[in-house]
C-alpha cells in the first residue's frame, strides 16, 4: 500500500523528521527578531544531527552484521540526508535574513566558523540535487564518487559547529560527531587494517 508513491513507513519517517520544524514555525513567521535569531541554533543542530544519522548507516550495518535495523536505516538514509539538507537550507536562510545586508554577510566570511559552513553547504548542494534514482542511473559509477564528497563536507560541518562561540561549542560538536568518527575509524580498521586469514605460526 502506498500514498503519493511513498510507503507508509517512509511517510511516518518524514513526519518524524518534520517534527522539529513544527516548533520553528512561530518564530519563523513571527515579528520577534530575537526569536527569529534564536532559530539559528536549532536549525543548524538538526541539520547536523540528521546528517550524522544518515552517514552512520553504512558503519552500523558493518558493525551489526546480520541485524535488520541497520538495513532499515541504510534503506532510508537518503530520506534522512535530504531532511538534513532541508534543515541546513533553512539554517542558511535564517542566517542571511538575520544578518540583514550583503555587507554584514561578507564581513564575516573570513571567519572559520562561517566559511566552513558556507563551503560545506556548497558541497552538499549537488549531492542533494542528485539524491534521486534518476540521477543515480544517469551518473552511473560517478554518482557514488560524487557522494563521497559528503565526507570532507561533514568534517567542515564539524569545524563549523565547534568554532561557534569562539570555539566554545566544541564539546557538543564532539558529542554529536563522536559516534560517527568512531564508526569511520572502525570501517577503516575493518577494511584496511584488521588481520586477515589464518594466523601464521
Amino acid at each position: 500500500m502506498t500514498l503519493l508513491g511513498y510507503k507508509p513507513a517512509t511517510l511516518i519517517l518524514w513526519v518524524v523528521l518534520a517534527l522539529p520544524a513544527l516548533g520553528m514555525i512561530g518564530p519563523l513567521f513571527g515579528d520577534d527578531p530575537k526569536a527569529f535569531h534564536g532559530l539559528l541554533h536549532p536549525t543548524g543542530e538538526f541539520a547536523g544531527r540528521f546528517m550524522i544519522i544518515g552517514m552512520m548507516a553504512s558503519g552500523l550495518l558493518l558493525l551489526f552484521r546480520g541485524r535488520q535495523w541497520p538495513r532499515w536505516l541504510l534503506h532510508h538514509r537518503r530520506d534522512i540526508e535530504v531532511a538534513a539538507f532541508l534543515y541546513a537550507t533553512l539554517h542558511l536562510v535564517v542566517y542571511l535574513i538575520d544578518r540583514g545586508t550583503l555587507d554584514r554577510v561578507l564581513e564575516q566570511l573570513t571567519q572559520v566558523r562561517i566559511w566552513t559552513g558556507w563551503l560545506a553547504f556548497l558541497i552538499f548542494v549537488p549531492l542533494a540535487l542528485t539524491s534521486n534514482n534518476a540521477a543515480q542511473r544517469w551518473l552511473h559509477a560517478g554518482w557514488k564518487t560524487m557522494q563521497r564528497a559528503a565526507y570532507p563536507a561533514a568534517v567542515l560541518v564539524l569545524i563549523h559547529w565547534a568554532a561557534m562561540k569562539d570555539w566554545g561549542s566544541w564539546p557538543p560538536a564532539a558529542v554529536h560527531f563522536g559516534p560517527l568518527l568512531a564508526l569511520w575509524a572502525y570501517r577503516l580498521w575493518y577494511w584496511y587494517l584488521r588481520p586477515r586469514g589464518p594466523a601464521t605460526a
